[in-house]
């Protein structure tokens, strides 16, 4: 008997030999200034769950990672714009496991996953307790390194506590969301500091351990990881900071970081690869014609072999790409 859908890529995620590549890209369905006015939206709520039908639909992936728009923000009140030491953020507390940011995405991602039209594996967004506390501080996505460092530089104690308080809450988020919901495990977004204030010692030695405590949280709850090394809008990352991380699939942005994928799995001992193509509007994926996006893959393929591979992007896609786009990929993949 043939392998489910569901089945086929678990076995590409651990890294088994399949008849054909598995093939995963995803983009947002909310704009960036709603990504984290989510919390109690309903109006939010429905736009994303809408989204995520219509590209089950339109696209009919052989995963999904299901995107955790709206709830970009974590709301611990302790953390705003207006904080200026990281010595006023000492006594930060837990935001409580009863809260509702936990239960209204437990119920988002039940809701989308009432909405599949077959059994495939999911995983959910999920950021670095890092990611959460930068973007909280600067009051946007993709901001707040400086303000890191400089915490940093002023107290990398008490900034190491703040993040191992967010890690518990992120953790309480994964159990959660994999125990109550019964997807397959979570998609974790790290990424280097981009500052040189913070060497990789620093970072291996205060962030780390709020990025190890998420993924133990996936495992306690049986879930599995991918780990998405973030080189969104141009940030750089060293690759092999993460190279210890206990995930499962490790994805990364393989032509600016300058590591292919079969060089990345060799780095990651031999793990599965997610990934290949830029994931900007002047990407190939997005521009370039069914030809030369097919030729990719096959380079690809070439390049990393199929086994402990998955085809890719480096990070979420434009919103606007056309299914077709990502049904050239499939495709090629399958031949």
């Amino acid at each position: 008997m043939a392998d489910s859908k569901k089945e086929w890529v678990l076995k590409a995620f651990r890294g088994e030999n399949v008849d054909k590549v598995p093939v995963g890209f995803w983009y947002h369905f909310l704009p960036e200034e709603e990504l984290g006015q989510g919390l109690n939206s309903r109006s939010l709520f429905k736009k994303n769950l809408e989204g995520h039908r219509k590209f089950i639909k339109e696209v009919d992936p052989d995963f999904i990672k299901i995107m955790s728009d709206g709830f970009f923000t974590y709301p611990n009140p302790l953390i705003t714009k207006d904080v200026t030491s990281v010595k006023e953020l000492a006594g930060i507390a837990s935001i409580g496991k009863d809260h509702p940011w936990f239960d209204q995405q437990v119920e988002l991602v039940k809701a989308i996953k009432a909405s599949f039209t077959e059994d495939i594996v999911a995983i959910y967004n999920i950021f670095a307790p890092v990611t959460y506390l930068k973007w909280q501080l600067a009051g946007k996505v993709s901001s707040g390194d400086s303000i890191i460092a400089r915490f940093f530089q002023e107290d990398a104690q008490t900034l190491k506590t703040v993040l191992d308080v967010i890690a518990d809450d992120i953790a309480i988020l994964v159990q959660k969301i994999i125990k109550e919901t019964g997807i397959e495990g979570i998609y974790l977004s790290v990424q280097s500091i981009q500052d040189e204030r913070i060497s990789f010692k620093d970072y291996s030695r205060y962030i780390s351990p709020s990025d190890l405590t998420i993924l133990e949280a996936a495992h306690k709850a049986d879930g599995l990881s991918v780990l998405h090394i973030c080189g969104y809008e141009g940030a750089s990352n060293d690759i092999s900071l993460f190279k210890d991380y206990p995930a499962q699939v490790y994805n990364w942005a393989v032509g600016p970081e300058g590591i292919s994928l079969s060089q990345g799995r060799e780095l990651f001992g031999g793990k599965t690869v997610l990934g290949g193509f830029v994931n900007t509007t002047e990407g190939l994926l997005y521009r370039g014609s069914k030809e030369e996006v097919q030729a990719q893959v096959k380079a690809l393929l070439q390049e990393a072999g199929r086994r402990a591979t998955i085809i890719g992007a480096d990070c979420t896609i434009p919103s606007d790409i056309a299914a077709e786009r990502i049904a050239w990929v499939k495709e090629a993949a399958a031949l």
